[in-house]
């Protein structure tokens, strides 16, 4: 779909828009719109920047960063370096943190200012078609409508139908950022990405930490053995992992938070300090009241769009409430797509893009494309590589040998169908690789680079040089 700008002429109007939520799409979109010359209103409920500046990446990565320090003191005698013992102060911790939040969301909402845009801090709901009632946060409302408008509310963490979680005083992924007292046993319900970067953290902050997952294994989408090699890591750190435990239901006694679950067969109690829930999260759709607008939610809630990110004529949804991947690069790649092909007339399908991600445990999990189950249901032959993080120079060296890289290779026209990348700085390692994907590298191309050595990239040449594992494609129906 293209665009004429109204604006260029100056006896018309500018073109209207509303933009509800000022996330990592919501934000740069309005900025981008209202610099073409729209007439752009912003809407945000609480905070400029979305999940990612306020609750999600920048926080959390920031305390695994303490977390990180706490451990690698902690841990120092293996490289022959001596530390007292050592002591974490989560006040100071919180308040670093916090700071940086506080800067970055300064930041984001000046930007959207200096761009042009209207920001109304209130929530809102729609009442028509592109027709929007916003209830102000210091009292009133306002009545507004546009030519566009772009939904980019995003989502939060959802709680378990779990009898008593609420009374209990159980946090979510967003509370526990705030907490200023360290757990003496932190039990979180859920076994996923979140689960797991907060285990971890807090593993390494002092606490006792449990968790308990309804499945058999940890990140089912992962390779098997990358989940098991994950999971040895945390277990060694003194993470405890209940496996296919289904939790009933919970209470207080004497100011502890009991957990009643069954594990197979078997009913036992936990008794631990605090409850995190980590079991998903769900978009922000209750009380937008979208399908007035002409748009459809799906059946978790999301807001469904088509290959453009249309929901209805001139209603788009961005991020995390349209479903989907939820990370913050693929909202900011929504906003691009809509920038491109309402300034520039360029369309271009959203599913048709990569999803990489990273989960920033210790070590890292990067992924982009397939992995080795993946490969299986492809339906056509290809070249498993795989190298244990304990056969990589710099790895050994740094004394980080835990984890594997691991890429998927076309057989028939040598170039890269995915990577998986546990290890240090397995996030950045996964990048390169996709690099070389985006590029159309072969795997020979990679054998035979000439890399900086010795590096964590430098190891791509050996994982090439290996003997790889070869699917037939007929692995599914066998």
């Amino acid at each position: 779909m293209t665009h004429s700008n109204k604006s260029s002429d100056p006896s018309s109007p500018a073109t209207t828009a509303l933009v509800i939520g000022a996330g990592q799409a919501g934000g740069p979109l309005a900025g981008a719109l209202a610099k073409a010359g729209w007439q752009v209103t912003l809407i945000e409920r609480e905070h400029v920047g979305g999940t990612c500046i306020n609750e999600g990446c920048t926080p959390t990565k920031a305390m695994i960063a303490s977390a990180r320090a706490a451990h690698v003191a902690r841990t120092s005698g293996a490289l022959g370096v001596s530390a007292g013992p050592v002591q974490v102060d989560l006040n100071g911790i919180v308040d670093r943190v916090q700071g940086i939040v506080k800067d970055f969301r300064e930041g984001s909402r000046s930007g959207v200012l200096k761009a042009g845009v209207e920001l109304l801090d209130g929530q809102a709901r729609f009442t028509g078609v592109r027709q929007v009632e916003v209830t102000l946060n210091g009292g009133g409302t306002r009545q507004l409508s546009a030519d566009y408008v772009f939904i980019n509310a995003g989502a939060s963490p959802r709680w378990p139908e779990l009898p008593g979680v609420r009374d209990v005083g159980a946090m979510t992924s967003r509370d526990i950022l705030l907490l200023r007292e360290l757990p003496a046993h932190l039990l979180i319900l859920g076994g996923g990405y979140i689960s797991l970067e907060f285990a971890q953290l807090y593993a390494r902050l002092g606490s006792r930490v449990t968790v308990v997952e309804t499945g058999e294994r940890l990140l089912p989408r992962e390779d098997e053995d990358v989940a098991a090699a994950l999971q040895t890591v945390l277990e060694d750190e003194g993470v405890t992992f209940l496996l296919g435990a289904e939790a009933i239901q919970t209470h207080k006694k004497d100011g502890e938070i009991k957990l009643d679950i069954r594990q197979g067969n078997e009913p036992q109690t936990l008794t631990g300090s605090h409850l995190l829930v980590a079991v998903g999260r769900t978009p922000n759709t209750g009380g937008l009241n979208v399908e007035a607008t002409g748009a459809k939610l799906g059946k978790h809630g999301e807001i469904v769009v088509d290959q453009h990110l249309r929901a209805a004529e001139n209603v788009y949804a961005l991020g995390d409430i349209k479903g989907g991947p939820a990370f913050t690069h693929i909202s900011y790649d929504d906003f691009r797509i809509v920038r491109d092909a309402l300034l520039h007339g360029k369309e271009r399908d959203f599913h048709e893009r990569p999803v990489p991600y990273t989960l920033f445990t210790d070590p890292q999990l990067g992924r982009v494309g397939l992995d080795r189950q993946g490969a299986r249901k492809l339906g056509r032959p290809t070249r498993i590589y795989t190298l244990p993080m304990s056969s990589v120079a710099r790895a050994i060296e740094t004394g980080e040998t835990a984890g594997l890289m691991r890429c998927v290779v076309d057989d028939a026209t040598d170039l890269l169908l995915g990577a998986t990348v546990l290890g240090s700085e397995g996030g950045e390692v996964m990048s390169a690789l996709q690099l070389a994907m985006i590029g159309g590298l072969s795997s020979a191309d990679l054998r035979n680079a000439t890399l900086s050595h010795p590096t964590l990239c430098e190891s791509i040449n050996n994982l090439f040089m290996g003997k790889p594992e070869t699917l037939s494609g007929k692995e599914e129906n066998g």
